[in-house]
């Protein structure tokens, strides 16, 4: 059997790997680097996270004082009574911001305030932190 494209050996593919590429061209600079204490990032990416989290737990907290207001939760419950101490300490600066009459709409108002707030300041904040 004759083979037109001349003879190749029995171990050898005709589609071997070169050992010797074209040049692909310059790489470019190096990747930005952090801070020198910071070479990983793993410190402000910790400070974001935490500050992150602080700001999600405060409007968790917010947010669970008005679910259980607006579904009349019994006051005297001990778990109850602790989540709306602890909206009442969160939203104490924002407290009578909005007087309005119905009773429901000023609650929301008051606490849902304080809640949006601490999310967009600290979301803003962690993705601050970690852009240093």
């Amino acid at each position: 059997m004759s083979n037109p494209h001349g003879h190749i050996a029995d171990n050898a593919s005709p589609y071997q790997h070169n050992p010797n590429p074209p040049y692909q061209g310059d790489p470019g600079p190096p990747a930005p680097r952090r801070r020198a204490g910071n070479s990983s990032g793993r410190g402000a990416d910790r400070t974001a996270l935490i500050i992150h989290s602080l700001a999600d737990i405060a409007a968790v907290f917010l947010a669970l004082w008005l679910l259980l207001y607006f579904l009349d939760a019994n006051q005297a419950n001990v778990f109850v009574d602790f989540v709306h101490g602890v909206a009442d300490w969160l939203a104490g600066w924002s407290q009578d911001i909005f007087t309005m009459e119905p009773e429901g709409v000023r609650v929301f108002f008051n606490y849902a305030l304080p809640a949006v707030i601490y999310l967009a300041i600290g979301h803003g904040a962690a993705a601050w932190v970690r852009r240093l």
